[in-house]
C-alpha cells in the first residue's frame, strides 16, 4: 500500500484534467461517508437528544 506521502506526490504530478476528475471522485466518496455516519448515528439513536431539543425550540415559538 502507498503512504500518505507518496499519494499526496502522486497527485501533484497530475495533469489539470486528471486532478480535477479526482477532485469530484473524492467529494462523491466523501459524501457517501458522511451519508453512511449519519445514518449509523441516526440509527443507534446518537442523535436524538439532539433532534427533540430542536423540537422543542420549534414548538416554543
Amino acid at each position: 500500500m502507498l503512504t500518505l506521502e507518496q499519494i499526496e506526490a502522486t497527485i501533484l504530478q497530475l495533469a489539470s484534467e486528471e486532478f480535477y476528475k479526482l477532485r469530484e471522485w473524492f467529494y462523491e466518496v466523501d459524501e457517501q461517508r458522511w451519508d453512511q455516519q449519519l445514518e449509523k448515528d441516526i440509527a443507534e439513536g446518537k442523535l436524538e437528544a439532539l433532534a427533540q431539543e430542536a423540537i422543542a425550540d420549534f414548538f416554543k415559538r
